[in-house]
């Protein structure tokens, strides 16, 4: 019989040694993790190793040596912040002279890494070196692809150094991130189905709101707004507008009443329900499909949250999209297909096209 996981340990018995397991399977070898718990004020990682599950007790006297075989930066008190801090739920930053806007990189991690190293947001080293900028991950780090988990924690640690540098990472939610957190996993890569069998549990279990990682990203936003562009992963329909759901409720609800909810809770809610279908901020399509899209009514949109721009991701395009004079920027470009894609480039009042060769072209 499999031994129960660490999660299931924690959730049902509590923790009182840790072992190196390893699973009889006929699946490749898989390395992913790690998973970082945090329990009875105590924090435990979960990693599989060559498709060997290894787990760590962490402690402050432990960390510095164990952080390099865990692939971590930062000190022990950056994993428990996520546990403490109080979230903004306004979202709402002014005179950014820099943003780099990233998109749907579903797993791709090197494709990810690539885009940051060309246009100046990290060094070869993978750190912060873009100073006081800004950089807003539009949601979709998660499924198809087999690297999220590396892209979750680079960007959990290029949080910690941006914000030291006077500057920001917005990592944002997107339809995908909803889902998996939800327990939805039709999209999920084979990796980490192997995952699952490994540690016997569900992978959205991996990030329950007792895990590190899961905590952080159930207070990301859904929308932000920097100088006059409102971000948000998909978009925001007439009927979003109509009903006036503004950026700081948004996040709210969906902090506190979506994410990682399940679908029993969500459809027992009007509102939370609304927000989580075709016409909410992390499916809507109508910019790119619906013909009768007009400017007016986009002006009305732009008015409401008192933006002049809209920058999404959500709906795949083959290069980056500009509507209405640079009104919506869609940067969905692709990086999901294992393209290269694109990544958007505001620098000092002007916006750019960016390829993942650094290459800048003026919209």
């Amino acid at each position: 019989m499999k031994k129960l996981a660490l999660l299931l340990i924690i959730s049902l018995y509590g923790i009182n040694s840790f072992a190196t397991w390893r699973y009889e399977t006929s699946t490749d070898t898989i390395n992913d993790g790690p998973y970082i718990f945090y329990v009875n004020d105590t924090l435990y990682a979960i990693t599989v190793e060559n498709s060997v599950i290894k787990e760590y007790q962490l402690t402050p006297e432990n960390f510095s040596s164990l952080k390099p075989s865990l692939g971590l930066s930062g000190g022990y008190r950056d994993l428990l912040r996520v546990f403490y801090e109080k979230t903004d739920y306004r979202q709402s930053f002014k005179k950014v002279d820099s943003i780099v806007a990233i998109s749907d990189v579903h797993g791709q991690y090197t494709t990810y890494i690539d885009h940051l190293t060309a246009n100046g947001v990290i060094d070869e080293k993978l750190n912060w070196k873009f100073g006081k900028g800004h950089l807003v991950f539009l949601g979709d780090g998660f499924d198809r692809g087999s690297m999220v988990t590396e892209i979750l924690w680079h960007l959990f640690d290029l949080e910690r150094q941006a914000k030291k540098a006077g500057g920001r990472v917005h990592v944002m939610i997107g339809n995908h991130e909803g889902m998996v957190l939800s327990g939805d996993l039709r999209y999920l890569n084979e990796k980490y189905r192997k995952v699952e069998e490994l540690i016997n549990v569900p992978f959205y279990n991996l990030f329950s709101e007792n895990s590190v990682l899961g905590k952080w990203l159930r207070t990301r936003p859904v929308m932000v707004t920097i100088n006059d562009i409102l971000f948000v992963h998909a978009g925001v329909s007439m009927e979003m507008a109509r009903r006036q759901f503004m950026v700081k409720e948004v996040n709210e609800i969906f902090s506190g009443k979506i994410i990682g909810q399940t679908s029993d809770t969500i459809y027992n809610d009007p509102a939370v329900d609304f927000l989580t279908g075709n016409d909410g901020p992390l499916w809507f399509r109508g910019y790119f499909t619906d013909t009768a899209f007009s400017e007016s009514q986009l002006d009305s949109i732009l008015l409401l949250y008192g933006v002049n721009h809209i920058v999404v991701g959500h709906t795949t395009q083959t290069e980056m999209q500009t509507l209405f004079n640079n009104k919506i920027f869609g940067i969905d470009t692709g990086i999901v297909n294992e393209e290269p894609g694109e990544v958007l480039l505001y620098k000092e009042g002007a916006f750019y096209r960016c390829s993942i060769k650094g290459k800048r072209t003026r919209l």
